[in-house]
């Protein structure tokens, strides 16, 4: 999952990014409403954290042109703001949701994850596909009940595609969602990881190669 994180206060903004990334998150970080308009409208993300009190360009103005623009990324919006009419002023502009400074990280990320997977259409935080079950509050996985071993890369691909079942993703798009954007990124390196999930949770038979276009969650089961 790949966040985006617009925010001026260098020590939080620090601070948010290091547990993200601690919590399996790739993460872009902006400084000011512009860097962060810049980075909302030239990537995809998966969700966005904007402060409103941002610098250059503030962040209902960030919300509004990203919306109008057509990007539909959950938003949840930061403000050390007492009243209730930035608040409301957050979600008009289009934020799905918002965090009151100071706040505790775990409230943030529950909320986020909340977000992700509302967004995907799934209410529960185990992903559930007849016997594979996927814990994204645990980062867990299940095959008939047992635990599988993965690496942090592989449960990444896995909760990539079971949050976008019965659509074809291509290997760009994956890797544009695993890693930051300063990452060296190898998209060769997905096939490895899909070879060995097959492998890991078999035998369910779920991740379906179309070639030339990427891989496809096919979902057995009503989500």
């Amino acid at each position: 999952m790949r966040i985006l994180v617009i925010e001026d206060e260098q020590l939080l903004r620090g601070q948010l990014t290091d547990h993200l990334k601690d919590n399996g998150f790739a993460v872009d970080a902006a400084q000011d409403g512009e860097e962060g308009l810049y980075f909302g409208r030239e990537y995809d993300y998966d969700a966005a954290i904007i402060d409103l009190g941002l610098p250059k360009i503030d962040g209902i103005e960030v919300i509004n042109r990203l919306r109008n623009e057509g990007r539909v990324f959950p938003i949840i919006v930061l403000t050390a703001r007492g009243h209730w009419q930035d608040k409301v002023e957050g979600l008009e502009a289009g934020a799905d949701d918002y965090v009151a400074k100071p706040f505790q990280m775990e409230e943030l990320f529950a909320r986020l994850n909340a977000l992700i997977r509302r967004t995907a259409g799934y209410a529960s935080p185990v992903l559930s596909q007849g016997d594979l079950q996927l814990d994204t509050a645990k980062k867990e996985v299940r095959v008939e009940g047992q635990a599988v071993d993965l690496t942090a890369y592989e449960y990444k691909v896995l909760e990539y595609l079971m949050l976008n079942p019965d659509r074809v993703v291509s290997k760009m798009e994956l890797t544009d969602h695993l890693y930051d954007q300063d990452f060296d990124r190898d998209s060769n390196v997905i096939e490895v990881f899909v070879g060995r999930l097959r492998k890991k949770i078999s035998p369910m038979d779920m991740i379906r190669t179309v070639r030339g276009q990427g891989y496809r969650f096919v979902a057995e089961v009503p989500v």
